[in-house]
């Protein structure tokens, strides 16, 4: 029973399962508490936050066309249509034979999300209260959401398809995954449906989750005697472009 049970910690997908959720565990002793020392002792909310929640609220009173497009852009790239996206990809994954990309990034994505709720459990900050409000949104404040969603989804698909581009088309992903999570995370401001700080901290533990998971994929990798890459320029498995699995 001992041996089946090491040899299935050794298993590479055993293996790399196991790695993965390490890297979660690292990122919430790491996030929670200085999501807690970034919010609570800022309580109550500083002077950027309320500043900033006060000037974009006038204009969204001012300007109802536009905050109907921002309305629609923050739902269009909000969470599900991000996680309805990598469940996508991370299938056509599967039938490609491609399980252990597909086991990275629906991991990816779900540590993302199940922190982004933990931390706002934990913290429990109050969303913005402002009179006449556009937009309305349930649970707490930090972090943003849809700010965490918008930053790991797009930075997953990314590192999935990099190693397909070629080196200008790979500064351009990155470009346009950069531009969404801020874009959503404006989007969620200027609602008046979290802080300032709330979607900095949603694009921080974003890019945590995405770097944890991928430094553990890679190491991963690595023990398979597989070379040397770098995901932020290659992509998370550079070699599946040239063969059929990952």
């Amino acid at each position: 029973m001992r041996h089946r049970w090491v040899e299935a910690r050794v298993n590479r997908d055993h293996a790399l399962g196991l790695r993965l959720t390490l890297a979660g565990f690292a990122v919430a002793l790491i996030m929670i508490p200085f999501s807690l020392l970034l919010v609570v002792a800022k309580m109550p909310v500083n002077d950027l936050d309320a500043r900033v929640a006060a000037e974009l609220h006038a204009y969204a009173h001012a300007n109802p066309a536009m905050t109907t497009v921002l309305a629609v852009w923050s739902e269009v790239f909000g969470p599900w249509p991000w996680r309805i996206a990598v469940v996508a990809y991370a299938a056509w994954l599967l039938r490609k034979g491609a399980r252990r990309l597909a086991l990275w990034a629906v991991t990816t994505v779900a540590v993302g999300g199940v922190l982004g709720l933990a931390i706002k459990i934990i913290v429990a900050r109050a969303r913005p209260h402002l009179p006449d409000p556009v937009a309305l949104a349930p649970g707490d404040s930090f972090p943003s959401g849809h700010t965490v969603a918008a930053t790991v989804g797009a930075a997953v698909i990314v590192l999935l398809v990099l190693s397909r581009l070629p080196r200008r088309g790979r500064w351009v992903a990155w470009a346009v995954a950069a531009f969404l999570a801020l874009s959503v995370g404006y989007t969620r401001i200027a609602l008046g449906v979290h802080w300032v700080s709330d979607v900095a901290g949603g694009l921080v533990l974003g890019m945590a989750v995405v770097a944890a998971t991928t430094a553990g994929f890679e190491t991963w990798r690595r023990e398979q005697g597989r070379r040397p890459a770098s995901p932020l320029a290659e992509g998370i498995a550079p070699e599946s472009v040239k063969v059929s699995h990952d």
